[in-house]
């Protein structure tokens, strides 16, 4: 059986897309990458999860990375689509990619949602071949199974190589986080003149509170 482990990054920034990834693994794979010491991103430097994430696409059997603009997040929740049933279309899309129907796959991915069930119910209905699958929706799972501890990285690394990308385009954005000081800072200043620029999420209450309508931005609410 092949191991499909997949994982988000970015879900909650202001600035930028989400990243979902799955890295699709056999059992020699997730052997080599325990003894490699591949670990949930979190608890990896930047550097480090470089490395990793050159490792793990390197001994995959296969990997894919969705990509969710902040104009299709946008969309979604103004159209009654919550983010995580949008993360459940994106994780079906991983799914459909790298699910040739020939082998078994254990696909383990970590839950958005609180109610577990509930989201795996929704994310089977976006599957397109379920018949070769198990599938597992877990909290944490990205500190408890390799596979998904990988797709936490290349989710993440692609995430930064995002942030970078519009870094330089626009300038210092911060990490993109609506907690970051320099996040606040960029969207004081820049935020009405980058409004139709696509990198923001406008939805966030963060911009709402600072664009409140036409009015002028203030840091009011923070």
């Amino acid at each position: 059986m092949l191991i499909l482990g997949i994982d988000d990054a970015g879900r909650g920034p202001l600035i930028g897309p989400m990243i979902l990834a799955g890295v699709l693994i056999d059992k020699n794979g997730e052997g080599f990458l325990r003894k490699y010491g591949i670990t949930d991103s979190k608890m990896i430097s930047h550097p480090k999860r470089i490395e990793m994430a050159k490792i793990i696409k390197e001994s995959a059997i296969s990997y894919y990375t969705a990509r969710t603009l902040p104009k299709e997040i946008d969309r979604a929740i103004t159209t009654g689509t919550n983010l995580n049933t949008l993360e459940a279309i994106k994780t079906a899309e991983i799914v459909n990619a790298l699910n040739t129907g020939k082998d078994k796959i254990k696909v383990i991915v970590d839950c958005p949602s609180v109610n577990i069930g509930a989201w795996k119910k929704t994310l089977l209905g976006y599957i397109e071949k379920k018949d070769n699958l198990d599938v597992v929706c877990e909290h944490k799972a990205d500190a408890n199974y390799i596979a998904v501890s990988a797709a936490s990285i290349i989710a993440k690394v692609s995430r930064e190589e995002e942030v970078e990308k519009i870094k330089k385009e626009f300038g210092d954005i911060g990490s993109g986080y609506p907690s970051d000081p320099r996040t606040k800072d960029f969207l004081i200043k820049n935020g009405k003149r980058l409004s139709d620029s696509g990198i923001f999420r406008k939805t966030w209450q963060t911009w709402k509170k600072v664009f409140p309508g036409n009015e002028q931005a203030t840091l009011k609410g923070f």
